[in-house]
């Protein structure tokens, strides 16, 4: 039985679109499509840059420094989202929730499942479970990008195998340096 369809593969999808932003709003419905999501979004001008607007304000969810401040961040995009849980078989495939209203525009839509999708994975994995790479903290480095953490143990801290390994190449170099000659 699927119970949580906005956790784990919502916040996947807002992290994939902060970690590669579509250059236009198909590339955005497309995003939506590989992770699951089967409505038809409404239309409008000026959708690519509001649904931009939704991911940089869930960008501060995941930048907050701590866990009281990350939840009044996101309780703050779920109460923009206004929406109530309602019953829906839109696609003939089976009843289900969606956490959302009947406006059907992109960037709406964004805001109401990647919100709950985000509440729902932080509340029920941990509110550690989303962060930057911590490859991103490396002196030279920079990744920025968003973590989702769906691991078991809870401690995924890198985007990629290539950062992690990276990083772990960097604090062996750093350990391996001969001290510096007084």
């Amino acid at each position: 039985m699927h119970l949580n369809p906005y956790g784990e593969y919502s916040v996947l999808l807002a992290a994939s679109l902060a970690n590669d932003w579509p250059v236009d709003r198909d590339g955005i419905v497309a995003r939506t499509r590989q992770f699951g999501m089967t409505l038809q979004f409404s239309e409008a001008p000026g959708d690519h840059a509001r649904a931009r607007e939704v991911i940089d304000g869930w960008l501060t969810v995941v930048d907050a420094p701590e866990p009281h401040d990350r939840a009044a961040r996101l309780n703050a995009h779920m109460a923009a989202a206004a929406a109530y849980p309602r019953l829906t078989d839109h696609d003939g495939e089976g009843w289900h929730l969606h956490y959302r209203d009947q406006n059907h525009a992109l960037p709406h839509v964004l805001l109401a499942v990647v919100s709950v999708g985000t509440a729902l994975h932080l509340t029920t994995r941990g509110m550690h479970r989303l962060a930057r790479c911590a490859a991103g903290s490396a002196p030279g480095d920079g990744c920025r990008n968003v973590v989702v953490d769906v691991t078991r143990n809870g401690r995924q801290r890198y985007c990629s195998v290539r950062c992690a390994n990276r990083d772990a190449v960097r604090r062996h170099r750093a350990r391996s340096a001969p001290a510096p000659h007084r």
